[in-house]
């Protein structure tokens, strides 16, 4: 009489935990899985069953992918001829989805693998043990699917009840006790940042301002004109719980009045282009310290008015000075005279020796900068210009302009090619936006 011998089959325990909760002691839910798959490997031992050395754990990761290192490396060590059967507490701990698993099945079937329920007795080699593991597996994604709706559910009514339900507190506001409590320094910020904007009515130009004034996010980051038009829009500073586009009355205190509120979404429903036109003839004068006369004295800015209607001039200083007739060119229309300029210096972002020397400038302060880059930020700058607010052309003008110099035959136009550098740089950098 022969023995039978008994070919070893080399077994992988495969645990895994949703939550990070309990990983920490010192024997936790990942612990209890193995010792339950060890104690059956042992009592397979009589058929050649045993435990390879390699653990594959995943703590604190959900069922619902198979992006987990621990399954990554079961499947590579499968997948090179390591494992024979894989073991593990419950089906739903190798995979919650029903597509993920029929793709895992699939590894183990190519392979010679089979794949053992330690709680759930089955051979998935057989088509009986493929039903009732999509049985069993079906239930479980039902399980799953079921919880998250109640926890959809319980969100929903809990902002209803305007309870903060976590994730990133808004800017002025910090969590205590699962709750938002006015952070009173934000706060001060969150407040200047909608006046401010009521006064300006421009998020590049407020972005500019906050980051004079030093202003952060909580992580310490800059806060530009994206963040800023979030916090403008953002109900929660009118005392506010939002859920899925809907606004319900919040636990927490306000930070903006009701009225700030309408005041500063009544100028963000106007376009940018018609709040650059409004804003402009609020605060004229482009060419302020940069225009002069024949006789080299400066030009000021002044204005008129003749029942609604305003009218702009620059004046000589001559002029206000030694009265009319003391210069040949003494008071000129700042309308015309501003579309001058500007029409000059659109032509020159065409001229190719300007090109070719703001790239020159550009490349002083950066070596990666081409022609073609330089060439492309200044036609940027063309159709751009009409929706730049005041402020933000104003600067650009300074920046580009040395001088501008007016006498009874025309004007001309000084550059600062070191200014056309930097706004090369401006522009390929994304420093400059839109009018908003």
């Amino acid at each position: 009489m022969t023995n039978s011998v008994v070919r070893k089959q080399r077994c992988a325990i495969y645990t895994r935990k949703s939550s990070e909760e309990g990983l920490e002691q010192e024997f936790n839910s990942l612990h209890a899985q193995r010792e339950a798959c060890e104690a059956f490997i042992a009592s397979q031992r009589s058929e050649g069953w045993v435990l390879v050395r390699d653990q594959y754990d995943d703590g604190g990761i959900s069922g619902g992918t198979l992006e987990r290192p621990g399954l990554q490396q079961l499947l590579e060590d499968i997948e090179d001829g390591l494992v024979d059967v894989v073991v593990v507490y419950k089906i739903d701990r190798l995979s919650r989805s029903l597509a993920d698993f029929a793709k895992l099945v699939e590894v183990f079937d190519r392979c010679g693998v089979t794949f053992v329920s330690v709680t759930q007795s089955f051979n998935t080699t057989t088509s009986m043990g493929r039903l009732t593991l999509n049985i069993l597996l079906s239930f479980a994604q039902f399980e799953r699917e079921v919880t998250a709706e109640r926890i959809r559910d319980k969100v929903a009514a809990s902002r209803r009840k305007g309870m903060w339900m976590g994730g990133v507190p808004p800017y002025g506001y910090r969590v205590e006790n699962r709750k938002l409590v006015v952070d009173d320094e934000r706060a001060e910020h969150v407040r200047w940042i909608f006046t401010r904007f009521l006064e300006i009515g421009s998020g590049t130009e407020l972005a500019r301002e906050v980051a004079k004034r030093g202003i952060h996010t909580p992580r310490g980051n800059r806060i530009d004109k994206k963040y800023l038009y979030r916090m403008l829009n953002n109900r929660a500073y009118i005392g506010e719980a939002v859920h899925k586009g809907d606004s319900y009355p919040g636990e927490h205190d306000a930070i903006i009045d009701r009225e700030m509120w309408d005041k500063v979404h009544a100028i963000l429903t106007e376009s940018p282009r018609k709040r650059a036109a409004r804003t402009r003839a609020e605060t004229p004068a482009l060419l302020k310290g940069l225009l002069y006369g024949p006789d080299g004295a400066a030009f000021s800015p002044t204005h008129t008015r003749k029942g609604d209607r305003l009218y702009r001039y620059y004046v000589s200083q001559t002029v206000l000075k030694h009265g009319a007739g003391s210069c040949p060119v003494g008071r000129v229309p700042a309308g015309q005279v501003e579309a001058a300029v500007i029409g000059q210096l659109r032509s020159v972002f065409r001229q190719p020796e300007i090109v070719a020397g703001t790239w020159k400038a550009a490349r002083a302060h950066a070596d990666d900068i081409t022609e073609a880059d330089a060439r492309t930020a200044l036609q940027q700058l063309d159709p751009l210009w009409d929706e730049l607010f005041p402020a933000e052309q104003g600067r650009i003008v300074a920046l580009l302009i040395e001088r501008v110099d007016i006498g009874t035959d025309g004007l001309s136009v000084q550059l600062r090619m070191d200014g056309l550098g930097g706004l090369t740089r401006e522009m390929l950098a994304g420093g400059i936006g839109d009018a908003a």
